[in-house]
């Protein structure tokens, strides 16, 4: 097997469907089309800076599949985005939003860039720039970005406002879904900011169902503590379980009667991270993946869950709330162990399925009530876990295989019926 390192993370994302594809006999020009990006677009922008320098910026937008509909992905700014990357990121979402069964492709984007290295009106700039840049590109009937790593609401709102002004005056104020994600005067959704990490608790909670657990009775490990991990860890300590370990990259804690999330979540908006926090042990990033626990949710950066790491593991259930964070040596000896995972294309489908309420609510001018956000969430997130579960039990292949498998016959069904033009 050629090593993990030297395995592109788009070669590991098309090696993941085509197991599936496999077990179903996908036809090859289905094989042929979801192992490839329609659109790869990559811009070079000059963003002239406060301190009175210009600075040329790389950002990129993959735009993979709209069989199902628009494309729809999120926008990373991070110093690791790469084309590799995006291109990946962009496959996973064309199957986690046929998974979710939600009229939406697949897409993703960003900008090589630490945020962190630049003042607020320079990534204001930054951002409208690349916005500038990407023209229409993007549309709300065409591609859909979204918050991602290393972006906000605020990002989300400067997009928006410069698309808007980018287009007729006719049409300003009928393009505020050309992203979504953003904060609610600018037309967010109410939930979006947790949905996220609310699907992957859902995720939990249905594998609790399947296997007859009690959600209270679990100690849980989370790695990230980002909106994703954060959002989960809240819930999932409100919901009874015991998060006994969180790391993230200043540093990993442990407490093994449960650490108060909420006094976490402050000490890491006071200091940037978890490192130093004072009410758990410090503990070194070996001894956090070798934790104690039940469940081990995942919610960082891709490749997380290697071969080595995964052997010291001890958990009973990984929940992937990162994309692409087990590798596939990783996973291969998770499931040697017995151990399950709940794949990133079904545990962390939760941001897109509100961002497509988002969409709806921004094309009909309403704005719907959180009662009615939870209950249309809960269903069609629960109705992608029973169709694994299904598939889990016709097949009795891996839960990655089973979901993977309820997108492509999804995808192979539309284009049994459409046909490949000509």
């Amino acid at each position: 097997m050629q090593n993990e390192r030297q395995r592109s993370l788009h070669q590991i994302a098309v090696e993941q469907f085509g197991r599936a594809a496999d077990i179903i006999d996908l036809p090859d020009p289905y094989r042929e089309i979801l192992s490839h990006a329609n659109n790869e677009i990559i811009v070079n922008f000059p963003v002239h800076l406060e301190d009175g320098t210009t600075k040329v910026f790389t950002g990129y937008r993959i735009q993979h599949n709209n069989i199902l509909g628009p494309y729809k992905g999120g926008l990373r700014f991070h110093p690791q985005v790469d084309l590799d990357e995006v291109k990946a990121l962009a496959a996973w979402m064309t199957f986690k939003t046929a998974l979710a069964g939600i009229p939406f492709g697949g897409a993703k984007g960003g900008i090589t860039i630490d945020p962190s290295d630049y003042s607020t009106e320079d990534m204001k700039r930054i951002v409208r720039r690349f916005t500038h840049a990407l023209g229409s590109n993007i549309g709300p009937d065409h591609d859909i970005p979204a918050p991602d790593m290393g972006t906000t609401s605020q990002t989300m709102d400067w997009v928006m406002d410069t698309y808007a002004n980018m287009s007729p005056p006719g049409f300003r104020q009928s393009v505020k879904g050309v992203v979504t994600g953003k904060s609610l005067p600018c037309g967010g959704s109410v939930g979006r900011e947790e949905a996220t990490g609310r699907g992957v608790l859902y995720s939990l909670r249905h594998w609790c169902g399947e296997k007859n657990e009690r959600l209270d009775s679990l100690d849980i490990a989370v790695q990230g503590f980002g909106n994703v991990g954060r959002h989960f860890a809240l819930l999932a300590a409100e919901s009874g379980s015991r998060v006994t370990a969180v790391s993230d990259h200043t540093g990993s804690v442990r407490a093994d009667d449960g650490i108060d999330i909420v006094k976490l979540g402050q000490w890491v908006e006071e200091t940037g991270g978890v490192g130093g926090f004072g009410s758990a042990d410090e503990i070194t990033v070996d001894e956090f993946f070798a934790s104690d626990v039940d469940v081990f949710v995942p919610a960082a950066l891709e490749n997380q869950v290697t071969a080595k790491r995964a052997a010291t593991m001890k958990a009973r259930l990984v929940i992937e709330a990162a994309n692409g964070p087990t590798t596939p040596g990783g996973e291969q000896v998770l499931a040697d162990a017995g151990v399950e995972v709940i794949p990133d294309i079904l545990a962390n489908g939760g941001g897109v399925v509100v961002s497509y309420f988002e969409w709806l609510q921004n094309r009909s001018s309403r704005a719907w009530p959180a009662e009615d956000i939870d209950k249309r969430f809960r269903a069609i997130t629960w109705a992608a876990h029973d169709k694994v579960a299904d598939v889990l039990d016709r097949l009795g292949c891996s839960r990655r295989d089973a979901a993977y498998i309820v997108a492509l016959e999804r995808l192979a069904d539309v284009y049994d019926r459409r046909g490949i033009f000509p």
